[in-house]
């Protein structure tokens, strides 16, 4: 898990093996999100709002199941 800047996301993980996406909430939730492929990983470390990249890219378009 990596620490990044947004106001929103404290850490995001990736395990590609598995396609799964992990992101820790400043609020201390972490959901894992299904399917993901590695150019998206990578397109939500780089975006300038990774929190909107989140909304707009990664939740309407892959199953997700909370897991703290």
């Amino acid at each position: 898990m990596l620490p990044v800047d947004s106001s929103s996301i404290e850490r995001i993980g990736y395990v590609g093996y598995d396609r799964e996406l992990y992101i820790e909430f400043r609020n201390g939730r972490l959901y894992v999100y299904e399917g993901v492929p590695a150019w998206v990983h990578v397109e939500l470390l780089q975006a300038g709002s990774r929190g909107s990249y989140l909304n707009t890219e990664i939740k309407p378009n892959h199953a997700y199941r909370h897991v703290t």
